[in-house]
């Protein structure tokens, strides 16, 4: 790991001298993409180790087929340093390749942004984005470069023989094949389950009608939100907006798709583990979404705001900095009263994984409950 950290700060160096550059695939290759698989156990000069050039079913190739006992485990398709990665069609054929050759791990990267997918997934394939990570000094700004590493990691040689990247893959989207499943039974809940229920609380006194809104607000919507919501409408956007001071202006209507969308898998599932953890807080809370982050009121007051990134959480508390305790080590606390940023309060906490979201929590009940 000590070489791999040493290699990403290298690589960061050279992200700044070539970021005016217009620097094409290939150099990209040779300058960023060869060093760090190099450094993360991968010999891109052996061939039976990473296949350059790798043949697929259409005549064309993928970039580089890193291999175990000679045979593909990943797939990596390289794009020029200042290439974007958003093309969908460069997304589905990278996807697509992997899917055709039974290889389950992707990635799509321009030497210093790699996006890793499932190719074994049922959704588009821009959907089955697990993770994403990014050297750029730009793009994992408050991130240390041991933060870097550890999701690089997860497709080094030694962790692809130990099967890390499929395991996280599966428990991450079975995690959301879950989540969605009981969204599902929650919000519509059938007969058969509210039977259940009732059956398991051993207490009939409790009526099904009363069941059901137990369950909706278990799942953060209020019971009389049934009649309100309109035709389509998400069951997590319906909350009423924070009522404001300030003279109302015309605004871009900005819900859940709009801070939800591109983003990788995992970070959503950490959001929804963070979102359902403010809502047992208080289930009668609001929340409020704007243009860069959502906002948690109790009552009229914001206590937190929520800003989803590539590569995990940033997370706004109303707190000074002065009132807390010495922060855990694996989680960052920032004080951000004398900067300019956005959102609530004084206090920026860094979120990149559900051990640094249990270490965050604390801070967040602190600040939930200090603005009532």
């Amino acid at each position: 790991m000590k070489n791999l950290v040493s290699v990403i700060e290298e690589m960061r160096t050279k992200r700044e001298k070539y970021r005016k550059e217009e620097l094409k695939e290939y150099p990209t290759r040779t300058i960023f993409i060869d060093p760090l698989l190099l450094a993360l156990g991968w010999d891109v000069r052996d061939h039976d180790e990473v296949q350059l050039e790798y043949p697929t079913i259409d005549g064309k190739s993928v970039d580089y087929a890193p291999k175990i006992n000679r045979k593909p485990v990943l797939f990596i398709e390289a794009k020029p340093l200042n290439d974007p990665l958003t093309d969908v069609k460069a997304i589905t054929q990278v996807v697509g390749y992997a899917a055709n050759e039974g290889v389950v791990g992707c990635i799509l990267t321009n030497g210093a942004t790699y996006k890793v997918y499932r190719s074994t997934e049922k959704a588009e394939a821009p959907d089955q984005l697990l993770f994403e990570v990014s050297i750029d000094p730009k793009r994992s700004e408050g991130q240390s470069l041991g933060q870097v590493a550890e999701p690089l990691h997860r497709f080094s040689r030694e962790a692809m023989a130990r099967g890390v990247l499929d395991e996280i893959g599966e428990q991450v989207f079975t995690t959301g094949k879950v989540r969605k499943a009981l969204e599902r039974l929650f919000l519509d809940p059938q007969p058969w389950l509210i039977r259940k229920i009732r059956s398991a609380m051993g207490d009939q006194s409790v009526q099904p009608i009363q069941v059901k809104a137990a369950l909706r607000r278990i799942w953060g919507l209020p019971a009389e939100a049934d009649s309100s919501m309109g035709k389509g409408a998400h069951p997590l956007r319906a909350e009423k907006p924070v009522p404001s001071r300030r003279r109302e202006r015309p605004k871009q209507d900005y819900g859940e798709e709009h801070h939800t969308k591109e983003i990788p898998q995992e970070v959503l599932e950490l959001y929804r583990a963070f979102d359902r953890f403010c809502r047992e807080l208080d289930p009668s809370l609001q929340k409020r979404y704007l243009a860069t982050y959502i906002g948690y009121a109790r009552g009229k007051r914001l206590f937190c705001c929520v800003h989803l990134q590539k590569h995990g959480l940033k997370v706004g508390l109303n707190l000074d900095y002065s009132e807390l305790a010495s922060p855990p080590e694996n989680i960052t606390l920032r004080d951000v009263s004398q900067l300019g940023h956005w959102g609530v309060g004084n206090v920026e906490v860094r979120i990149d994984s559900q051990q640094a979201l249990q270490a965050a929590k604390p801070y967040i009940q602190q600040s939930f409950e200090k603005n009532k």
